[in-house]
């Protein structure tokens, strides 16, 4: 499968009033994009399962391909998955390819993959660290989880906008799903104030806590 007719075949699904949309939600003004809709790529990526290693070749010229890229590895058995997610890491500039990127392989081999989620939550990318807070949310949102987790999102660095989402997003799901644990994570105050408002506030905004729960966590915003 030569790239031009990969090219193609997306070019033949672009929406430019489409593309000019996500490109704002993106906020990346260096990022180009065909215009292709989401459900029509992961339609794309799974039909080239087969293929990786050519795909991991093509320029990432844009978006839609990058994408196309790590949802096909993404579909991979773990064992094959491993081989090329520290290819596809570097790849992601992106809210969007970073929180599609959901490698559900590692759902059974969770601790196999957590020295991956140390390394990227280590590293100084802004994307690497998302990638690390987002797939700990996907697939460790359990409090047998919980020390790694706050542990993880004291250390990365939430100066960066998406690396701050990102942690207040976890922690939100992380007050959902083991309350009282994360309530007295916060209750440490070993956040930043800015943090540890936005996890408030997304957690308040969820239907799945009581009224109680959130007039308490409303009581410590800071």
């Amino acid at each position: 499968m030569p790239y031009r007719e990969l090219l193609d075949e997306l070019e033949s699904y672009a929406d430019i009033n489409y593309a000019t949309f996500h490109k704002r939600l993106l906020k990346n003004d260096n990022i180009n994009l065909i215009g292709v809709r989401t459900p029509q790529l992961r339609k794309i990526a799974k039909k080239y399962k087969s293929n990786v290693d050519e795909l991991l070749t093509f320029p990432d010229d844009y978006y839609e391909v990058t994408f196309i890229k790590l949802t096909t590895v993404s579909l991979l058995e773990y064992v094959e998955f491993i081989k090329y997610v520290d290819k596809c890491v570097p790849l992601i500039d992106n809210w969007a390819t970073c929180d599609c990127f959901v490698p559900k392989c590692i759902v059974k081999h969770r601790q196999d993959f957590l020295p991956y989620i140390y390394k990227y939550a280590e590293a100084e990318s802004e994307f690497y660290q998302r990638f690390a807070l987002t797939t700990l949310l996907h697939f460790y949102a359990e409090e047998q989880y919980a020390l790694i987790i706050f542990s993880l999102i004291e250390k990365c660095n939430r100066e960066l906008y998406y690396v701050h989402m990102a942690a207040a997003w976890l922690i939100a799901e992380a007050l959902v799903k083991f309350y009282d644990v994360a309530k007295d994570f916060l209750l440490k105050n070993s956040l930043d104030s800015k943090t540890h408002n936005k996890a408030i506030q997304k957690a308040v905004e969820s239907f799945r806590l009581t009224e109680e729960q959130k007039i308490f966590l409303k009581g410590i915003k800071r």
